[in-house]
């Protein structure tokens, strides 16, 4: 049984461009497909898989250090998909990958291996694609040292 349940409103506008209403006071979102297929006005949905994935990420990156009290703002993340064709030569995202960089040096972090190493578990839209898709995850602190 679902705990909870989220739901959105899709209202084509023209041809490959949607309106999408989250509800309440939430703005509308245009999507749309690239060129030569769409216009380009709006995100495509590959764009908003990786938004959603690596908004997730930083989320459960930020929950996790806020739980110790540590403030890692400003948090920035990029995120690439790698799409491909399938053996029936259809289009997939085949490998995506997130480039977590926090707003401060690692050394003013108390806490950070634990958090480094469960915060991925507590990411409901990156684990739930990952059952699918591989998600490779890097978190590198403000003077762009990897830790993760």
């Amino acid at each position: 049984m679902a705990e909870k349940t989220v739901e959105i409103t899709l209202s084509q506008r023209q041809d490959y461009r949607f309106d999408v209403d989250f509800g309440g006071s939430v703005p509308v979102l245009t999507t749309d497909e690239s060129v030569p297929l769409g216009t380009g006005l709006g995100p495509t949905p590959v764009q908003l898989l990786c938004a959603a994935a690596g908004n997730c990420l930083c989320d459960s990156l930020l929950f996790a250090l806020r739980k110790f009290k540590q403030a890692p703002e400003p948090i920035r993340c990029r995120m690439r998909a790698e799409i491909g064709r399938n053996e029936q030569g259809r289009l997939r995202v085949q490998a995506m990958h997130a480039a977590i960089t926090l707003g401060v040096p690692a050394a003013s972090l108390e806490h950070l291996d634990r958090v480094l190493a469960q915060f991925e578990a507590f990411c409901t839209v990156a684990q739930t694609i990952g059952q699918a898709v591989p998600i490779e995850v890097e978190v590198f602190d403000s003077e762009g040292v990897k830790l993760q």
